[in-house]
């Protein structure tokens, strides 16, 4: 067993728990944490930030959802021996101006890249996980999926398999200090054409519909969420249609693990074949 003790904030997370897996595997000590564990975290609660950091030498963090916390949490953890830290932010991050999305995982990268601490900064692109355990989820087994994305909005997904085996090489290896790695899927894709691919292998007449961004928002206030969540989701539709962020794909995947990166149709293939889509 490891000497190292490594810190997985959001645990039970879609990155969290692959994370806490793939690094037991290796043999590591873990500790995770989330609002809902026995050490538990809370970003709105760094009274409590102590007891999770206290003995650790590295931790796995996604950047948290407002900006500010991130700055205490770095101080905290350099103060009590924290040597090693890995921060999940976005892809591309610096391009996403003065969006909400684009402040949270800015502070976040500019209070980690100051720090003393040994850190690693990972910037993936959309999950192909988002399809069956996120917010596409319900729609695709409703049999459509709408969104404000037409053809000029193409993302390069990436399975979020290969973003917990980056993570827990660079928390475990040397020689990836000081470096930020955007990683995405080996080819882009628009949302249409992951929704084919999606009905082709769950044998389902699955459609795809653009819509408008207010539209999508009211769509999503339908479905539970709060107006201000439902417009920061449909803002970020906006966004990917306005830069060229999703319309190249990188080699940092195959630069950390040595391969390439999976392709979209091998999670759509594991997962059809899981039954994920049919209700």
């Amino acid at each position: 067993m490891s000497e190292n003790m490594i810190v997985v904030v959001g645990a039970t997370g879609k990155t969290g728990r692959r994370v806490s897996a793939r690094l037991r595997l290796l043999g590591e000590r873990v500790r995770p944490v989330s609002r809902s564990s026995a050490i538990r975290f809370d970003w709105a609660d760094p009274d409590g930030w102590d007891a999770v950091l206290t003995g650790a030498t590295a931790a796995y963090v996604v950047a948290p959802p407002a900006p500010g916390p991130m700055g205490k949490f770095v101080e905290r953890a350099q103060a009590l021996g924290l040597r090693r830290l890995v921060l999940l932010s976005a892809r591309a991050a610096d391009a996403w101006e003065d969006s909400a999305f684009g402040q949270e995982v800015q502070d976040a990268e500019r209070v980690v890249r100051q720090s003393s601490l040994d850190w690693t900064i990972v910037r993936p692109s959309n999950f192909a996980q988002n399809f069956d355990e996120d917010v596409f989820a319900e729609p695709l087994l409703g049999g459509e999926l709408a969104l404000p994305a037409g053809d000029e909005v193409l993302e390069p997904f990436i399975d979020i398999e290969d973003v917990a085996a980056v993570v827990a090489e660079v928390l475990t290896k040397p020689g990836h200090e000081g470096q930020t790695y955007e990683l995405t899927g080996p080819r882009c894709l628009t949302f249409a054409e992951a929704t084919a691919l999606i009905a082709a292998a769950s044998d389902r007449p699955i459609a795809y519909r653009q819509v408008a961004p207010e539209q999508y928002a009211d769509m999503l206030v339908d479905g539970g969420l709060s107006r201000e969540v439902a417009e920061y989701v449909s803002g970020m539709f906006v966004l990917l249609g306005e830069h060229e962020i999703g319309r190249q794909t990188t080699d940092d995947v195959r630069r950390v693990l040595g391969r390439k990166p999976a392709p979209f149709e091998d999670y759509v293939v594991r997962t059809a074949a899981a039954g994920k889509w049919h209700a």
